[in-house]
């Protein structure tokens, strides 16, 4: 029964995305919309029932072997253990209430059959990525989920702005992917496999702690992962990527595929184990990532961009988990955070739809009565993402993170962490503030049309938020016995110190706010209007200016070389001997021309050559 559990929820998304794709646009709104969710649904009721039925072991159901070449022989296999379980149930549970959002918010829209053809592809990608039981299937569902959010954030290709952030994404998350595979590469050459529970089982034995090999393959699928989950410098694509529908915003980037790269790193602990010095880096990484994102989300405008930099801050306290060996607190927050991010998002979609497509801050305002499903969603997932002490989910994993960070002794990581706590109360309030309260700031805002559907908008808006609060912290299994002991589990000394300086600085962060953005907002403006706050605020609006920097280090650099490179001399070297051939083929025929005086001058020519030569030749002629 297991078995059959694990292929129902992995092969209904595949079914709806095959009927979809190959209905060729016979398929009503209705019916495709109808589909889409349903496959998504049956595949969230096949993983309830495997969770329920699971024993809490690992199990791998192979359906059969992939690739025979000598004694490489990967499988299609999906191995099931308590962290595949957890992955799963966000997968298709958050998925499955997105898909369902995705009915009301995708309502006249055109190519809504290509939408859930490739929305329905992804989640199939996704949990590919996650049961499979070897790297190489791994990697087939990592390049799957790339290739479905390239289709999706450029959905409305009609606009050729959106056309180019698709490419965006696809080209930077392509670069952390090539890294990724020469990791692969690199472990197969050293280990003679791809099976994940035996390259765990041989790194160890082949490689001592802080080689040279183990640090160079741990630095590798890093690179991959940060790609994936949009840490610095690979990070720049996440922004962009707001340009696709709201339900995808909310799916790909917030609860699923920026996640991968926590999972990898997750599933590969071991791996990272042997490479202390890059785990240290994972953690810097997701510190530097956790604050150039939320001063970022601070100066931004676009409601969908302020919650695009919280995802990367959020999951840069993922990483910084990561970094101090605190595997389970990380997936804890990557759990919470699928809630509560996707909630946000979720909510910000039924104000943009709600206000005619509308999403810049500056022009909403007024809206806290007007639309009071989505500003609940905004209040419920605000106090999660700030970590409102004990009644939101948001709270108990990050408490988690920073504890684990103070346990390490990591005092650096553990003070960002704090400082990252501040700023994100900072722009939470700044953005429900700008969004619900004040004075509307367009007629789009003065009226809005509020959504009405019980199934398709509010249900997945109050169970999401339902989740986000104490709620969802309880319904997380707990790891910790899948891992190596984490720092914060052999003591418990100062945990109530850092609880007290975590609670202050998120309630620090709120009352620093509500001064800045509502008590001394005219002040505010002013300072950021001219002089050196209006340089720091401009900086921070363009996100520090990392797509200038790459702009002119990496884009005009290559498109100088390919204007000089427009003549090809590579190719121009390679077709020489075929225009030498070509120049005395056309010599040879315009000598045949039929005439006998022509020809009895070439040969006079000819012989008279041929004497001149033989008396210039020094020696005897024989």
């Amino acid at each position: 029964m297991m078995a059959l559990a694990v292929i129902l929820s992995f092969l209904f998304p595949l079914a709806g995305t095959l009927i979809l794709a190959f209905s060729a646009g016979r398929l009503g709104a209705g019916a495709s919309s109808f589909i889409g969710v349903g496959s998504v649904g049956l595949a969230a009721l096949a993983t309830a029932w495997l969770v329920m039925t699971h024993s809490g072991d690992s199990e791998v159901v192979t359906l059969w072997t992939w690739i025979r070449v000598g004694d490489f022989q990967p499988t299609i296999g999906l191995a099931v253990d308590s962290l595949a379980l957890v992955m799963m149930s966000v997968i298709t549970g958050v998925g499955f209430l997105i898909h369902l959002f995705a009915a009301w918010y995708m309502t006249g829209e055109v190519g809504i059959t290509r939408f859930y053809a490739w929305m329905n592809l992804f989640v199939f990608s996704m949990m590919l990525l996650v049961l499979g039981d070897n790297l190489l299937l791994l990697f087939l569902g990592w390049e799957g989920v790339g290739l479905c959010s390239y289709g999706l954030i450029g959905y409305y290709y009609q606009n050729s702005a959106n056309g180019q952030a698709a490419f965006k994404a696809f080209v930077v998350t392509r670069i952390g992917d090539v890294f990724l595979a020469l990791g692969l590469f690199l472990i197969f050459m050293e280990l003679g496999t791809l099976d994940i529970a035996t390259v765990l089982d041989q790194a160890p034995q082949a490689w001592a702690q802080g080689s040279t090999t183990a640090n160079l393959a741990a630095l590798l699928v890093l690179g991959g992962a940060l790609g994936k989950s949009a840490q610095v410098p690979l990070h720049t694509w996440l922004p962009d990527a707001m340009a696709g529908p709201t339900p995808v915003s909310a799916l790909i980037h917030a609860a699923t595929m920026v996640t991968a790269g926590v999972y990898l790193i997750v599933r590969l602990n071991g791996l990272f184990l042997l490479a202390p010095g890059v785990l240290l880096l994972v953690g810097v990484i997701g510190a530097v990532s956790l604050l150039l994102a939320a001063f970022a989300a601070l100066a931004q405008t676009d409601i969908k961009r302020v919650l695009a930099y919280s995802t990367m801050s959020q999951i840069g306290y993922m990483f910084l988990a990561l970094g101090v060996g605190a595997f389970d607190a990380a997936i804890f927050h990557l759990v919470t955070h699928a809630f509560f991010k996707a909630l946000l998002f979720l909510s910000a979609g039924a104000v943009i739809i709600s206000c005619h497509h509308e999403q810049d801050m500056r022009h909403l305002g007024g809206l806290w009565r007007k639309l009071p499903v989505a500003y609940g969603g905004f209040l419920v997932g605000g106090a999660a993402l700030v970590a409102l002490p004990l009644v939101s989910a948001g709270f108990f994993s990050k408490d988690e993170i920073l504890w684990q960070a103070m346990a390490a002794d990591q005092t650096g990581l553990l003070l960002v962490g704090l400082l990252g706590a501040v700023l994100t109360g900072l722009y939470t309030v700044r953005l429900i503030l700008g969004t619900f309260h004040g004075e509307p700031g367009s007629d789009h805002a003065r009226h809005p049309e509020p959504g009405r559907n019980l199934l398709t908008h509010h249900l997945p808006l109050v169970v999401l938020a339902m989740l986000s609060t104490f709620i969802g912290a309880w319904l997380y299994p707990g790891l910790g016995e899948m891992f190596p002991t984490a720092p914060g589990e052999t003591t418990d000394s100062g945990h109530t110190l850092l609880q007290v300086l975590a609670i202050g600085a998120a309630i620090a962060g709120l009352l620093l706010a509500v001064w800045l953005f509502l008590w001394q907002r005219d002040w505010l403006a002013e300072r950021t209007r001219q002089g050196m706050g209006a340089r720091i605020w401009t900086l921070w609006h363009h996100a520090w200016g990392f797509d200038a920097l790459f702009d002119r280090l990496l884009a005009r650099p290559w498109q100088l070389l390919v204007k000089y490179l427009r003549v090809d001399l590579v190719n121009l070297a390679m077709n020489l001997p075929a225009l030498t051939a070509r120049m005395l083929n056309a010599g040879l025929v315009r000598s045949q021309n039929g005439r006998v005086r022509s020809y009895a001058l070439v040969m006079v020519f000819g012989v008279t050559v041929i004497l001149l030569t033989l008396a210039l030749l020094p020696g005897e002629v024989p």
